[in-house]
């Protein structure tokens, strides 16, 4: 049994259609990374999976426990950490998570040994008697992910994760999700990082525009894009077109001149044979390179490719947009479904 099954799922926002027809499974114990641009549908499919949104048609299943019929069952199962944290400032961490404990029903001890633990995981332990108003924003984040381990989960959705973090806390952040995954949780991630759904995903959906366009694994999406690319960076610019003109016969379609960076890419089928022809053919061209190499695809080709157009967040920069359970979805969609208690992660117990 699949530990998430989608099919045919459907929502539209009056005259928005956000999901027009989404079917995605996620065997039990592996990462499922979800891409697509801002506004492809990402966070409406995690809300409905959470319980937080009801779809207009279509199944969404957790453990073959129906997201609609079921939802205290679902919710029992499930944690959920949207893209922006929510924690509460005038609480300290410890007391934060002590609050979910409890909403999630364990003893006051339970609770307190509970959130002790997954605050030293978190590297947190030294900051578990402030109050989470002083905390950066990377220890937030942290906090708010603790958050939504409280109750163990058996499925983790994770909507863009590391937003926010900085380079170190990030990487920490993927081994602990494989650590996760190694300890059996299966986990839906939304993200915009490509480097992290390479790294951390076992098979890859993307969708755009409320459809799912492509899947497989990385390599897989890679085998699509096509074959290696030459890339050239010359110390002037003006040394570009002699470049292109020399390794033109290399090329299986059209290279790619950036005069601002001084490079030029060229689609090419082959290994280092190629790399070696291509270098042959600049002897006596009088143009000076500062590097070049031969690469295969990545995820950011594939992405570009199947969507037209790169991915809206790289290492640092802002998040793809969207909103916590209470607000606006990153969709361009309202709520539209019943509150939740206390937020994203006290969910068990929100229909009673």
């Amino acid at each position: 049994m699949a530990a998430v099954e989608v099919e045919g799922l459907v929502k539209k926002f009056k005259a928005t259609t956000a999901l027009a027809g989404v079917d995605l499974a996620v065997p039990e114990g592996t990462v499922l990374g979800l891409l697509g641009p801002n506004g492809a549908g990402k966070t409406t499919v995690v809300r409905i999976l959470s319980t937080l949104l009801r779809a207009d048609s279509g199944t969404a299943r957790i453990f073959g426990k129906d997201v609609i019929a079921h939802p205290n069952d679902v919710r029992s199962m499930i944690g959920l950490t949207g893209q922006y944290a929510a924690v509460d400032e005038y609480l300290t961490g410890q007391e934060n998570l002590e609050m979910i404990g409890r909403l999630y029903h364990l003893t006051r001890s339970d609770a307190r040994q509970r959130a002790t633990t997954l605050l030293e995981r978190f590297d947190l332990a030294d900051a578990a008697d402030r109050i989470a108003k002083t905390y950066s924003g990377g220890m937030r984040r942290r906090l708010d992910i603790a958050a939504s381990l409280i109750a163990r989960p058996r499925v983790l959705f994770l909507d863009e994760p590391t937003t926010g973090l900085d380079p170190r806390s990030r990487i920490g952040m993927w081994e602990f999700i494989g650590s996760l995954v190694a300890e059996g949780t299966t986990i839906l991630l939304t993200t915009q990082y490509l480097e992290e759904a390479d790294r951390l995903a076992d098979g890859i959906v993307v969708i755009d525009h409320g459809k799912v366009i492509a899947r497989g694994t990385s390599d897989q999406l890679k085998s699509q894009v096509g074959g290696h690319r030459l890339e050239f960076t010359v110390s002037d610019a003006a040394d570009l077109p002699i470049l292109r003109e020399r390794v033109a016969p290399l090329a299986v379609d059209d290279p790619v001149v950036d005069e601002q960076a001084r490079s030029l890419s060229v689609p090419v089928r082959g290994g280092a044979e190629v790399l070696r022809d291509a270098l042959r053919r600049l002897d006596d061209s009088g143009v000076t390179l500062v590097d070049v190499g031969l690469r295969r695809p990545d995820l950011d080709d594939v992405f570009l490719i199947l969507t037209g157009h790169a991915s809206e967040t790289s290492p640092g920069g802002a998040s793809s947009g969207g909103a916590s359970s209470g607000g606006a979805s990153s969709d361009g969609a309202s709520d539209g479904g019943a509150p939740v208690a206390t937020g994203r992660h006290a969910l068990k117990g929100a229909d009673q």
